[in-house]
Formats: structure tokens, C-alpha cells, sequence
């Protein structure tokens, strides 16, 4: 359940709630017992492909061609990649 805070209180610990929220939890705001708003995260924009293999190379998952028209060499296998690869494109 999502932490709740009364209308004073969520004013009171405004750092504390947007704290939470940038952790990924979602806050719910009463007044008077009844709840009446939820503070919660935004969804994260799309990325472009661009950024997404730029980050890629940056972590060290994705090494780019020295020359573009070479063959593609396939690596090392790889346990449970595929799975991992799917996970991130959820994301």
C-alpha cells in the first residue's frame, strides 16, 4: 500500500513525499481521512535509438563496427542475454 499523508502533513514534508516519488513510490494525499490525490512517478520519455546504443557503448554491452560494411561476427554465448535484452526494452 502507498504511503499516505494528510494534507498537512504532505505540506509539512513536501522534501520527504517528492523523496518517495523519485524513489518510485506513489504517495497518496487525504483530507480530512478521504483520500483525494496520489503524487507518483512520471513515466520515463522514450528514448531515441540513437541514445539507447549510445548508452549501450557506454556500459560496455555494445562495441561499434571499425568499418560498417564488415560481416557480422557473431560473440561469445551468453546465458539468459536474450531475456535480459527484453527486459530492457521494456523499460
Amino acid at each position: 500500500m502507498n504511503p499516505t499523508y494528510s494534507t498537512y502533513e504532505a505540506k509539512a514534508r513536501f522534501s520527504e513525499v517528492l523523496r518517495l516519488v523519485r524513489e518510485g513510490t506513489a504517495v497518496t494525499v487525504t483530507y480530512r481521512g478521504n483520500p483525494v490525490a496520489e503524487i507518483r512517478p512520471l513515466a520515463p520519455e522514450a528514448r531515441s535509438v540513437e541514445e539507447h546504443f549510445a548508452d549501450l557503448e557506454k556500459r560496455g554491452l555494445l562495441t561499434p563496427a571499425h568499418d560498417p560494411r564488415s560481416p557480422i561476427v557473431p560473440g561469445p554465448p551468453n546465458p539468459g542475454g536474450l531475456a535480459r535484452f527484453l527486459a530492457e526494452r521494456e523499460e
